[in-house]
């Protein structure tokens, strides 16, 4: 008997999304084979494959080779002056605020570092108070993961006077509190910081292999600097993140 299509790809989708964000597909975990939900849902396999595609393009699933599609829902990640905060950067032996956040939602955080004396961007080098073209950065490169998934990629700027030598310049293991409590153990604790957020850019080729994000997908790149109480700046980060990964809140006194 020929299969008859009772469900549209876009309501194949849907049932899909909500049984993921509903939990019976984890962040992490793997559907099952098309043949499988094609005969679940009593549909051919090309409108399943067609509502794989809709929820890829949502950045709920991604295919992986060889391993069928891997599930990389995330509520998104709450960013907000809070995070910086040293308890919640150092809770339970979190190595940062990106630690401490994935580890609240029960997934496992990991961390692909390395480091290099580098020439910081001009706007870079600016912000630190250091002299145009000269290899005067420590840089650390870092791509952030949850349980296997990519969700953020960051590059850390420090003037090489202070943190040439020091446990900054290790590519692993993390540091416990992350840079900002390596910068205050080393005498360079930050007192106030200031972000610039870019809501909504397309991703470089570079930057979408990294996060493994199609080149259609959005990213927010968000650009931090850490001052001490001198006003000095002593780190520039620059995070590239998916779009659908992060909501922004900030709380302020109005006057």
């Amino acid at each position: 008997m020929p299969n008859v299509d009772r469900h549209g790809f876009r309501e194949i989708a849907t049932k899909i999304r909500e049984e993921i964000i509903g939990g019976r597909y984890p962040t992490g975990s793997v559907l099952p084979p098309e043949p499988e939900l094609a005969q679940r849902y009593g549909a051919s396999r090309s409108l399943v494959n067609r509502a794989m595609q809709v929820l890829a393009a949502e950045g709920l699933v991604r295919p992986r080779q060889g391993r069928g599609t891997m599930v990389t829902w995330l509520p998104p990640m709450l960013h907000s002056p809070a995070r910086y905060d040293r308890s919640t950067r150092e809770a339970k032996g979190a190595r940062g605020a990106f630690d401490a956040e994935i580890r609240a939602r029960g997934l496992e955080p990991q961390h692909e570092i390395t480091t290099e004396h580098a020439e910081p961007p001009p706007n870079v080098a600016d912000i630190l108070g250091l002299p145009a073209g000269e290899a005067n950065c420590l840089v650390r490169h870092r791509r952030l993961l949850a349980s296997d998934i990519p969700v953020r990629i960051n590059s850390s700027w420090f003037p090489l006077s202070i943190a040439g030598g020091t446990v900054l310049e290790e590519n692993g293991p993390v540091i416990v509190g992350g840079v900002k409590s390596a910068l205050a153990d080393l005498g360079y604790p930050q007192v106030s910081a200031r972000e610039e957020i870019v809501p909504s850019r397309m991703p470089t080729d570079a930057e979408a292999n990294a996060l493994e994000i199609s080149p259609e997908r959005t990213v927010v790149e968000i650009t931090h600097v850490g001052m001490t109480a001198e006003g000095q700046a002593v780190e520039v980060t620059i995070s590239v993140a998916p779009a659908h990964y992060l909501t922004a809140q900030y709380e302020f006194p109005l006057t």
